[in-house]
Parts: structure tokens; C-alpha cells; sequence
């Protein structure tokens, strides 16, 4: 009898020790995708270059985070402010990892909203800042044309933040 309580005991300590094994490996993959672009995140604009920027700017919005589509996770707040040839953030995102910074046909802010208008939308550039960045447009790209700026984590499908510009 005591034999095959051992037994019964070694099997049940086998399968919880997996179980908890292959638990922490999706728990630390899922840290790691989270953390990494935090670690490796680019160091964002200083409060010198964007008050050399502020007179430079056409149009700007707000990025706030009582958007529809804003969560603890996903949000955005600051001034956004966009010229010809760089579009730039006084202000933070939620760390996360692969952003894209879209200008829009129009304002959104929901997911459905954004998959609804992104073929009509144009990608800018990544983002990898997530304090005060800046980016540079690529040659071609007209932001007049364009009423709204979204960013969008194309990792997960999730919209962080967008503003209208004005």
C-alpha cells in the first residue's frame, strides 16, 4: 500500500512540475514580448528640441486617454504636432512593442474603426519611443491630405492612440 502511494504521489508531482514548468515559459515569452521594447526603447525629443520644434508645427492634436478604444494597456496623452517633414509628440504612449504611426482619412478611435479605414491610411514609420518621439514623413507623403494621426500596435491589432489634427 504505501508502495503505491508512492507511485501516486511521484506521478502527481511529475504532472504539476510540468504544468508549472510550461506555465512560467509562456509567462516569461509573454513578459519578454511586453518588456523588450521597453528596454530597447529609443530616448524621445528633450525639452530643448521641442521648443525648437513648437514654432515649426502646422497642425496638432491630442492624444488623451478616454478614447473609446483606450485601456490601462493602450493609451496615449500629449500634443501631437505634424509640419512637412517630421511629425513629432510633446507628451507619452503606453510601452508596448511594434507601433506604426498612421495618418488618417479620418478620426478614429476604436479598433474596428481603424481596420475599417487602413487601407486608405498611410504608415509613416515605426515608433520606438514612448516619451516626446519624432519621426520622420517619408518623401511622398503629403500630411495635409490627411485630417488624423493613429498609433497602432500591429503586433497584437491594437489601437494605443490617435488625435484629430487641427
Amino acid at each position: 500500500m504505501f508502495t503505491t502511494l508512492l507511485n501516486l504521489a511521484r506521478r502527481h508531482i511529475i504532472w504539476f512540475g510540468a504544468v508549472k514548468f510550461a506555465a512560467g515559459l509562456v509567462i516569461g515569452f509573454m513578459l519578454g514580448i511586453y518588456l523588450l521594447p521597453i528596454l530597447t526603447a529609443e530616448t524621445g525629443l528633450d525639452e530643448q528640441s521641442l521648443a525648437a520644434r513648437q514654432n515649426s508645427a502646422e497642425r496638432a492634436g491630442v492624444f488623451s486617454r478616454d478614447l473609446a478604444g483606450s485601456d490601462s494597456f493602450h493609451w496615449g496623452e500629449g500634443r501631437i504636432m505634424v509640419n512637412d517633414t517630421h511629425i513629432w509628440l510633446d507628451g507619452e504612449i503606453a510601452p508596448g512593442p511594434d507601433y506604426r504611426l498612421y495618418l488618417t482619412p479620418s478620426f478614429v478611435e476604436t479598433e474596428e474603426g481603424f481596420l475599417a479605414i487602413k487601407a486608405e491610411s498611410v504608415m509613416v514609420s515605426p515608433v520606438k519611443a514612448f516619451k516626446n518621439f519624432s519621426v520622420e514623413i517619408p518623401a511622398g507623403i503629403t500630411t495635409r491630405s490627411y485630417p488624423a494621426v493613429l498609433i497602432w500596435c500591429e503586433a497584437f491589432g491594437q489601437l494605443i492612440t490617435a488625435a484629430s489634427l487641427e
